[in-house]
């Protein structure tokens, strides 16, 4: 029997039990779901990318090569392009489906995105480029709001969908599913996440490559992030990848946190949950090896699923979780805020008080210092 998962609430595999998560009757009647504006100074453009590591074992399905569906997200030109869809339809529907959500199976086809479909990059200086990856058997989109408000600060941003991850349809219609579900083999994933990511980085740095707008990416300055499994992944890739120059952390289980030192840039950013004081937990391990800047941080009234658009859409659609005290749009700002200073201060060498300490505009951070 298949395993039931908790979709939209968006608690991974690895922090679902107890939960209980209901759609209400009248969910079909909800108005349509939305993400927050980004804050940023540029419009904001996508493009999707099908790419294909040739020679590389799918880990799932291994008589195949290593398939991609990467979403861009990046400064764009301005009235160019049409608005973006959140999820294909047949996304949507597969989604809800693989979730067991009795929700209408266009609901996530129909949020409203603020990024303009193949838009025209916005021309001008070299910018750094961030790697997203997303939850557990969660899809690319759940990054959307991240990705968009990066891109709105000018950022070229790369939303990974790993394939057989979660549902996934590709620009011929293919529709593939989770094969992954169900299996208890997270540190497998983590690690072919990390070597998505550098395959990821050497399709976007070569300008000979799939995208016209690689000439905009400056390859000293590349960082990464994800969430729950994605953050775990990240960090993974700093064992590897030494082009990838800082990693944030969001809410994330880290596998073999002792396995090696990092010496650059490191953002745990979590739920409260993440204060264990126990010298085993992973973030303790992940902390103690870290020899450069660092900070941990969590942020009360917070769930699992607050770091991603999961956290502000479910409430709008009605599943709930019960552990997200905050309002859903107070998680998405701070979420967004720190993580943009983060890079902005490792990537643009910008000053970012958010990450020195509490303040009074951010009382919900609470500063670990294991």
């Amino acid at each position: 029997m298949r395993r039931r998962l908790l979709g939209l609430a968006a608690v991974a595999a690895v922090a679902a039990a107890g939960l209980a998560v209901v759609p209400p009757a009248n969910a079909a009647t909800a108005e349509r779901p939305e993400l927050l504006e980004p804050t940023g100074q540029h419009r904001v453009g996508r493009t999707d990318l099908h790419l294909v590591d040739e020679g590389r074992a799918d880990p799932w399905m291994p008589d195949q090569d290593r398939e991609l569906m990467v979403s861009l997200y990046y400064p764009a030109r301005k009235n160019s392009g049409k608005p973006t869809e959140y999820m294909t339809y047949d996304e949507s529907k597969g989604y809800l489906e693989q979730e067991e959500l009795d929700l209408p199976p266009e609901t996530l086809n129909t949020v409203k995105t603020y990024a303009y479909q193949d838009a025209k990059p916005l021309p001008g200086k070299k910018r750094p480029l961030v790697l997203l990856s997303p939850g557990w058997t969660k899809p690319r989109a759940t990054l959307t709001g991240i990705a968009e408000e990066l891109a709105s600060k000018g950022y070229i941003v790369a939303v990974m969908g790993h394939n057989y991850e979660s549902v996934t349809q590709f620009p011929d219609g293919t529709l593939t599913k989770c094969e992954a579900c169900g299996r208890n083999e997270l540190d497998k994933a983590s690690q072919g996440r990390a070597k998505d990511a550098s395959f990821v980085i050497d399709e976007l740095t070569d300008r000979r490559g799939p995208w016209r707008g690689s000439q905009w990416i400056d390859a000293d300055r590349i960082a990464m992030s994800g969430h729950s499994l994605g953050g775990g992944a990240s960090y993974e890739a700093l064992r590897d990848e030494k082009r990838i120059k800082a990693v944030a952390s969001l809410d994330s289980r880290i596998y073999e946190p002792g396995a090696f030192a990092v010496d650059r840039p490191l953002l745990l950013l979590g739920s409260a949950k993440r204060t264990s004081e126990h010298p085993d937990d992973p973030w303790h391990q992940a902390w103690d090896n870290a020899s450069g800047w660092k900070r941990w941080i969590s942020v009360d009234g917070t769930a699992h699923s607050s770091f991603t658009d999961v956290g502000l859409l479910g409430p709008q659609v009605g599943v709930t979780d019960p552990e997200q005290t905050l309002e859903p749009e107070r998680c998405t700002e701070l979420t967004r805020d720190v993580v943009s200073a983060f890079f902005d201060k490792h990537l643009k060498g910008k000053n970012r008080p958010i990450l020195d300490g509490p303040t009074d505009d951010y009382p919900e951070l609470k500063f670990r210092n294991p």
